[in-house]
């Protein structure tokens, strides 16, 4: 299994699991909380059929990656993506980031720059800053943040099991555009995730991403739907639209934060409208001398 070194906690490597295939240009794809690189898996095939190089990986923490005790802070996790990138020699590769996935593209972007960078796509996104001040009112309170520090220490296996259903509005699409082994199967992998990492990444989801926003200047795509519960499409999709200078905003009506699943049928192909056809490349296979 492909691995990238990203650091070290004591005397051990941290590392990021990541997939590479197909040939093309490039497309990395970047998760959500609580899950892993494999949440893409609607996404992939209609990638590599369009002729794009794919790339997904699991975020510290979570998935295949190391579980280490620090580092979740987006400052390490645009590192963490930097790391990634240079290992790959990537260039001319698009960005695209679902739920805690957008804020790792905009904190790149804000530190690295967008060179070599070639659109940038947000889906259910948090940026650019969902919690509520008194220069961002249309802001989330820290109330609710808090709560749900509080409620993943308490137990984090029970509140996964509401998280869940909350994130493909269970109560509305059960049985239409999500089952319950697709939702049996998202418990599974956040249950193998770091206890740490489930809990400290919660903060960081008030982040301010407003500053680096203003450094992305690459087309950009912004998917959301109109009735996200885990980040409300007024206090976050359409502010990033408004925010990056000539991006586009496609509102999935009817979608919860999960799109990228259950409305799959109008999520990919906007997708892979809007990345286009990769200059797929030949792979030359060695032959025996």
């Amino acid at each position: 299994m492909p691995h990238v070194n990203v650091g070290k906690e004591n005397s051990d490597d941290i590392q990021l699991y990541y997939e590479d295939h197909g040939s093309g240009d490039p497309v990395v794809l970047i998760h959500g909380y609580p899950l892993n690189g494999a949440s893409w898996e609607k996404q992939i095939p209609a990638l590599l059929d369009a002729g794009h190089r794919v790339i997904t990986y699991d975020r510290r923490g979570f998935g295949k990656s190391s579980q280490p005790t620090g580092g979740y802070n987006y400052d390490t996790f645009a590192a963490d993506l930097h790391h990634l990138i240079t290992h790959l020699k990537l260039r001319h590769f698009a960005l695209v980031g679902f739920s805690m996935g957008g804020g790792e593209i905009a904190r790149y972007i804000g530190k690295y720059g967008s060179k070599d960078v070639s659109r940038a796509v947000f889906i259910s996104s948090v940026p650019p800053f969902l919690l509520k001040t008194p220069d961002n009112p249309e802001g989330v309170d820290g109330s609710v943040f808090e709560g749900i520090q509080k409620a993943v220490a308490a137990d984090r296996y029970a509140f996964f099991g509401q998280f869940f259903r909350d994130f493909y509005n269970a109560d509305l699409l059960l049985g239409k555009r999500i089952s319950d082994h697709a939702i049996q199967a998202s418990l599974n992998v956040a249950f193998s995730a770091s206890p740490t990492a489930s809990l400290a990444c919660v903060p960081t989801w008030g982040e301010d991403f407003r500053k680096d926003l203003a450094r992305v200047d690459v087309p950009t795509l912004v998917i959301h739907g109109d009735s996200d519960r885990i980040v409300p499409l007024a206090a976050a999709g359409q502010r990033t639209a408004q925010l990056v200078k000539g991006a586009r905003l496609h509102v999935v009506k009817g979608g919860p934060h999960a799109v990228i699943w259950t409305h799959a049928d109008e999520v990919t192909p906007e997708l892979t409208n809007f990345l286009g056809v990769g200059a797929a490349k030949p792979v030359v296979k060695e032959t025996a001398a």
